[in-house]
Order: C-alpha cells, then sequence, then structure tokens
C-alpha cells in the first residue's frame, strides 16, 4: 500500500502523522467509526438546512464563526479601497474609492496613515458627519501568478463601514499603532513624524463579509466581530492551499471519490484552510453539457494549533482516502475515513 511517507516528503512535514497500521495493511484506530453522511447539510443563498431532520447537526468545532472569519479577513490584509463621500466640485456627494494601507487597533478598528492633503482627509474633514467604507479581500495583488489561489470574486471578503476619528498624539494607544503600523507598511517610519500626516481610526458601525462567488454572505455583529480572534492559519493559508492545488490533485480526487461520495468528478480543488478543516470545491457532471458544482467542509478531528499539525491532517485525510478507495477496513467493519465530520455547505442550485 502507499505510505505516508510518499505524501509527507512533499511537504516536508515535521510534524508526524500518527497512523498505526496492521501486518495485513490495515490501520488501528481507538475512535469509533461514525458515517461521514451523519453530517450532511446544505447551504443555500447563505442558509445552511438539515438534508435530514432526523440527522442530528453537524459537529460546532467543524467550521470557524462568520465573527473569526471576518476578522480572519481584516487582519491578514494590510491594504484595501476605502469609499469616502466626495466633496469635489462637480462630484459633492459622489462615492470616491482609491487604494489605502492599514492596520488594526486592539478592537479590530482599522487606523489609516494619510496625508492632510490627501483626497481621502478632505473628504472627511468637509463631511465629518458621512460614514465610510474600508474594503478588503484575501488574495489581492499576491495571489496574481499563484497556481491553485482563488481570485476576483471567488475569495473571502469583508467591509467595514463607520465614522472616522483622527488619533491624537496623546492617545492611549497611539504608540502601539506607531508600532504596528511601521511592522506592517515599511515606508511608515519616513513619515509618520511628519506634522503633514496623522493616524486616523475607523470606528466600525457596519462589518459585512462574504465567504467567496456564491457562497455565505452576512452581516456580522460589530460587538461579535471586536471579540473575535483570527484564525491561527491564516497567515499561511493561501500557500497551503497553493500547494494542495498543485502538487495533490490527485490525493483530493480520491478524497471527492471516496470521502465525499462524488460521482462523475470534473474538477476538485481545495478553496480554504483553517485551524478546523478544509473546504474543497467539486464540479460533477450532471448529465451532458450540465455541471454541477459543490462546496464540502472537511473538518479535522482536533483542532489544529500550527501550520505543521494543518498539514498533518490534511495528509491523513488523504491516506484514509487512498485506503477506502483501495478497500481497506481497521477491523470491525470499521472503514478508513467515516469519521471524518463532513458538511455541505454550497450547493449548485442553479437549473
Amino acid at each position: 500500500m502507499r505510505s505516508l511517507e510518499v505524501l509527507v516528503s512533499s511537504w516536508l512535514i515535521i510534524a508526524p502523522v500518527v497512523v498505526a497500521f496492521t501486518p495485513s495493511g490495515g490501520a488501528v484506530s481507538n475512535s469509533r467509526r461514525i458515517s461521514t453522511q451523519q453530517y450532511a447539510s446544505i447551504a443555500i443563498n447563505g442558509e445552511a438546512s438539515s438534508t435530514d431532520e432526523s440527522q442530528p447537526p453537524p459537529p460546532p468545532n467543524v467550521r470557524l464563526s462568520i465573527e473569526e472569519k471576518a476578522k480572519t479577513v481584516i487582519s491578514v490584509c494590510t491594504s484595501g479601497t476605502l469609499c469616502t463621500t466626495s466633496s469635489e466640485q462637480d462630484m459633492v456627494g459622489t462615492p470616491f474609492g482609491s487604494y489605502v494601507d492599514y492596520v488594526l487597533d486592539n478592537d479590530g478598528n482599522p487606523i489609516l496613515l494619510m496625508n492632510e492633503m490627501s483626497m481621502h482627509t478632505l473628504n472627511i474633514a468637509n463631511n465629518p458627519e458621512e460614514m465610510v467604507t474600508l474594503f478588503t479581500q484575501l488574495g489581492g495583488q499576491n495571489s496574481v501568478g499563484n497556481a491553485g489561489q482563488s481570485q476576483g470574486q471567488d475569495v473571502a471578503r469583508c467591509s467595514i463601514t463607520g465614522l472616522v476619528d483622527k488619533v491624537e498624539d496623546d492617545e492611549e494607544d497611539i504608540d502601539t499603532i506607531r508600532m504596528r503600523y511601521s511592522i506592517a507598511h515599511s515606508y511608515a517610519d519616513q513619515v509618520m513624524e511628519s506634522p503633514k500626516f496623522a493616524f486616523y481610526r475607523i470606528q466600525a458601525k457596519k462589518v459585512y463579509y462574504v465567504g467567496g462567488f456564491g457562497v455565505l454572505a452576512k452581516w456580522v455583529p460589530v460587538e461579535d466581530f471586536k471579540g473575535a480572534g483570527s484564525d491561527i492559519l491564516a497567515m499561511e493559508a493561501n500557500d497551503i492551499v497553493s500547494r494542495l492545488n498543485r502538487d495533490h490533485m490527485q490525493d483530493l480526487r480520491l478524497t471527492a471519490e471516496h470521502l465525499l461520495e462524488c460521482t462523475n468528478i470534473q474538477r476538485v480543488r481545495a478553496t480554504n484552510v483553517d485551524r478546523l478543516g478544509m473546504d474543497v470545491r467539486v464540479t460533477t457532471t450532471l448529465r451532458r453539457n450540465k455541471l454541477n458544482t459543490d462546496e464540502f467542509r472537511i473538518g479535522f478531528r482536533i483542532p489544529v494549533i500550527s501550520v505543521e499539525d494543518a498539514k498533518s491532517e490534511v495528509l491523513k485525510i488523504f491516506q484514509e482516502a487512498w485506503e477506502k478507495g483501495n478497500g481497506y477496513d481497521w477491523g470491525d467493519d470499521e472503514i478508513p475515513g467515516n469519521d471524518v465530520p463532513i458538511v455541505k455547505i454550497a450547493a449548485d442550485n442553479l437549473g
């Protein structure tokens, strides 16, 4: 049978993959197997519903909360598009948007460093009671040319809307803001001390999160957003997803076929990885010239605390898909992969 070392070597994993094999080729597991179909559910237009009301709901630790997802996007990104209300002649009241850099304060409010004569600064000064919106999305320019990564509308994104206040030099967190901005943006040291530049804080009033093209979109309660943490894998997720789609396509197809139980598979792609699991998008053929795309959440058995742990959990899933596809069992009619929590999180409902 295929050795785990083959998979592990492609990722140069340090953390061990804990699977014990019997002399006959099966693997020994201490946990009881639960059917993956026990967790099947469908989310259409952002609303999740159980396919069978007699089935228990999916385990609560399979997916990040909407607040954690939004905080992860806004934390990972350090730039976005700021939209203010124009005060320019012949454009009064028109939304004006341009690229800006930012960092977050301890409450998750974006902090901007802007010149006193910038268009945004003038718009804010002339419309102090008008709210502004900062839009940002995962990937951005860093995703260009990286095979396997989502781009355009097919990425998670977040908008924060609120009023803007100038951050004064005597405010309690000014030193923290300066440090964070200097670390995130190398040019900041050259302008932070200039009297022509100042920090501005967007006091979040509304937060809107979109998971990607055609998937979950939702307003996030501001207080819940401020109290949420970003995912521990946030900075590495894009690289992991890119490598999965580049180097492990066959493993993804085996997973779709044997664990997700998809047939007539045309395409499989990993779309996200976080500490609780990974998302996989599967396109299948229903009939001639009719394709169907579903998105699945494959949960890790335990939350991971490092990139190495996440890679190890992913490779365990791939190994069990291979074992199931090749007819191995773990004794007592226990089938590999049957206790991997799986949720269908989005379904193609186009005719």
